[in-house]
């Protein structure tokens, strides 16, 4: 069994109001990619990486190594137009079908190597693995309170056999495809639930990264 983490960042991070886009901000002085290809490099499974990044992006990328002098070894793949199209792209550059894919974005540098141990070990056993937290927060919907305790919060890695992937990435791009768990369901494979990490946040605005920064520190 080969093992593989595909790190989606070929977002342009608009949302975040800054001309740099959000993967590359700092984070407790890193580029907060750093923190991700850290957390797969010192896991048991010792997966092989691939980075997938915006190809205008690729040279800020390499000054930024020289720059903060990461030594992590890395595959650099391009994206796509749709993250969809971008996780197709790192997929592609996997021959072997025997062989668990965790596929995390770029933007969650707070994964945390157990998490990610873990997650490898729940796939291994039910070909897929999906991490979720309970929602925490009221939630409505067209003016109706839902119960809360019905939804989950859905973070990654998702980690999937790499012969599944493979089988659902052939599907033509829908725009309900938000995130690699709605892909495969959507070629028919049953998805399996994990416990994820409450830290493992997703940075989408400025505020965000002063939470990131002090949740590091913990």
């Amino acid at each position: 069994m080969q093992y593989y983490a595909i790190i989606v960042a070929s977002g342009s991070g608009n949302r975040m109001g800054q001309s740099l886009p959000k993967q590359f901000s700092l984070l407790n002085k890193f580029p907060m990619l750093y923190y991700s290809l850290k957390a797969f490099h010192k896991s048991k499974f010792k997966p092989h990486i691939i980075l997938v990044l915006n190809p205008g992006h690729v040279q800020l990328w390499e000054e930024l190594i020289e720059k903060y002098k990461i030594k992590i070894p890395h595959q650099i793949v391009s994206g796509g137009k749709e993250r969809f199209h971008s996780v197709k792209n790192g997929l592609n550059s996997i021959s072997s079908t025997d062989a668990l894919v965790a596929i995390h974005d770029g933007a969650r540098p707070l994964i945390k190597t157990e998490t990610i141990d873990k997650i490898y070990e729940d796939a291994s056993n039910l070909t897929n693995a999906i991490p979720v937290i309970p929602a925490a927060e009221s939630v409505r919907y067209d003016q109706k309170t839902i119960d809360r305790s019905l939804l989950t919060i859905v973070q990654t890695p998702q980690t999937f056999s790499a012969e599944i992937l493979k089988v659902a990435y052939r599907q033509e791009y829908d725009p309900l495809f938000t995130d690699d768990a709605s892909v495969v369901e959507s070629a028919g494979f049953k998805i399996y639930f994990t416990e994820g990490q409450r830290s493992n946040i997703k940075i989408t605005f400025k505020e965000d990264l002063v939470i990131a920064e002090n949740l590091l520190k913990i």
